[in-house]
């Protein structure tokens, strides 16, 4: 019986591999440039990048043609959904109750409290609210981190050393290699044209 035993030729192959491109990172030094360089990049049509800076910059979102998300509409109907659950079930509970086989509206268990009517909806007030802020807080937590594509336990950037000054003193452009426009040579020559200091591919290990 013969072993067979890896060549090592081979082994060396794959551990020289080439590492994936993420995309290449450009560094500024003012706010005014990353502002200017996003612009270019928007106007140049790249869709998928982004722009990293240590603090806040007006009118940065404006640069890159961030359009407004569709968050605010997607949690508006889950707390619609949950105002009308909190109804339902205390209409469902309080005055009546659903004949599951003739799946219509008939007479149950009404709950007479105080005097008051059956379909008391002032009274319910509290619950309705709370399922619908209940509902609107879930669902945004939730979708936010689904369109975000989060939790992500690490990112190709966070092992770059010059990116660490992002939450310091410098500002970055970063054009993923995903993005249809997205060639190396032409991409990096592109960045270069908008003042940046420094230029470097990021790789995906």
């Amino acid at each position: 019986m013969t072993t067979m035993t890896p060549d090592r030729h081979d082994h060396a192959q794959v551990m020289s591999a080439p590492a994936r491109v993420y995309g290449i990172m450009a560094e500024f030094e003012t706010a005014e440039q990353i502002t200017n360089a996003a612009k270019a990049v928007n106007a140049a049509g790249y869709r998928f990048w982004d722009c990293h800076a240590p603090f806040p910059v007006h009118g940065l979102d404006k640069a890159m043609g961030i359009k407004r998300t569709i968050l605010p509409v997607l949690v508006f109907f889950a707390g619609l959904t949950g105002a009308t659950i909190g109804f339902v079930l205390q209409a469902f509970t309080n005055a009546g109750s659903v004949s599951i086989w003739a799946l219509v509206w008939v007479s149950g268990y009404p709950f007479l409290i105080s005097g008051k009517p059956l379909m008391s909806v002032p009274a319910w007030i509290p619950i309705i609210f709370e399922l619908t802020i209940l509902f609107s807080a879930l669902s945004t937590v939730g979708i936010m981190l689904f369109m975000n594509n989060l939790p992500r336990l690490s990112h190709p950037l966070l092992s770059n050393n010059r990116f660490r000054r992002a939450t310091d003193d410098r500002f970055f452009v970063v054009i993923e290699a995903r993005d249809p426009k997205f060639l190396r040579s032409k991409t990096e020559a592109f960045l270069k044209t908008l003042g940046s200091r420094h230029i470097e591919v990021v790789e995906d290990r």
